[in-house]
């Protein structure tokens, strides 16, 4: 009897050390997904489902994207959920941590991230390119018609978006393109009245009479501008010729672009600069899915401008076109298929 005893009870032993040692490796398992560390990543071969961040309730990046995330989920069998996010440098921080796959980046803050430069005080380079998908102008909006040029925002109050955003390093480089970009020791403008505000709360501002003037950096037409445009009348700020060629030259990521007269109802149409609004991916997302998705989006694009204006932007050459972080292999595979061969890191 003592025998048959001692049988069960090294049984129920050897089951509860089975069990502990199970549990175990699944707890060693969730840390190491959660580390900094990529070797402790446990990565998905199919990437089956992926978080896109996007930018603010007001912006192009959001409603663009959210449409984007959810086509990519109804056809490619990757449940892609696009998020809110906080501007270019924050959504480049959340790939870094682990907190998104995907984000929707301005094309000199992706520079900025990769060299470790002006935003960045180390280079990120956990990331590649899947595409560039149009352009994001540079417009300066105002409820003031007398303030017609760039000069005319000294001693103004003037909201250069987020403190420390890619907006904030736009206004920086136009501001001081026309001499009153000057900044102290710590950062703050010396010859305007700067505010730090999100394009819907920098609308709200102009609307309640508070700022004066607003950078918003988008594709035009964006929804904080147009829905102002519905109570006020709204003007944008031309930048001259002499000034878009002196801040091309000193930073090329910026093109020449004009705003259309009929997209704001504006007076004249408006010239100005603008960057690439371009999607990133984590380099360790697999190459299938970063093929599907970039085929989902660029085979369909003629078919979906009735669910976003920006697909009527998307162009082979303008996807291709970037040269600053290296596209990701599954993208390069799609674009070579179509016949455009872009850099890439081989995995």
């Amino acid at each position: 009897m003592k025998k048959i005893i001692s049988v069960i009870l090294a049984a129920v032993m050897l089951v509860l050390f089975c069990a502990c040692g199970s549990t175990s490796n699944n707890n060693n398992n969730s840390n190491d997904t959660g580390s900094g560390d990529n070797s402790g990543v446990i990565k998905a071969e199919s990437n089956d489902s992926l978080r896109f961040v996007t930018g603010g309730e007001s912006g192009t990046y959001y409603a663009f994207g959210s449409v984007i995330a959810q086509h990519a989920t109804n056809n490619i069998g990757i449940n892609v959920t696009g998020i809110v996010g906080n501007g270019s440098k924050a959504n480049v921080e959340a790939l870094q941590a682990f907190d998104a796959e995907l984000a929707f980046c301005q094309s000199d803050v992706m520079a900025y991230a990769y060299t470790g430069t002006n935003l960045f005080e180390e280079p990120i380079d956990c990331f590649n390119t899947v595409a560039a998908l149009y352009t994001e102008q540079v417009q300066i909006v105002t409820l003031n018609k007398d303030i017609k040029t760039v000069a005319d925002l000294e001693g103004k109050k003037v909201s250069v978006g987020a403190a420390g955003s890619g907006v904030y390093f736009n206004a920086v480089d136009i501001l001081s393109a026309y001499g009153i970009g000057d900044r102290d020791a710590e950062g703050k403008f010396t010859k305007i009245d700067a505010t730090y505000q999100s394009f819907g709360d920098s609308a709200d501002a102009l609307k309640d009479g508070k700022i004066d003037a607003a950078f918003i950096v988008a594709g035009a037409p964006t929804t904080a501008i147009t829905d102002l445009s519905t109570t006020k009348d709204v003007y944008l700020v031309s930048l001259d010729k002499e000034h878009i060629d002196s801040l091309i030259e000193k930073s090329p990521y910026y093109t020449e672009c004009v705003i259309a007269k009929d997209v704001y109802n504006t007076e004249e149409d408006i010239e100005t600069v603008g960057v690439g609004a371009v999607i990133l991916v984590r380099e360790d997302v697999s190459d299938d899915a970063v093929y599907k998705l970039t085929k989902d989006i660029f085979d369909n694009y003629e078919d979906l401008v009735d669910s976003h204006a920006k697909y009527g932007e998307l162009s082979f050459e303008y996807a291709t076109s970037i040269t600053s972080v290296p596209y990701h292999a599954g993208a390069a595979k799609y674009f070579e298929e179509k016949g455009f061969t872009v850099s890439s890191v081989a995995k």
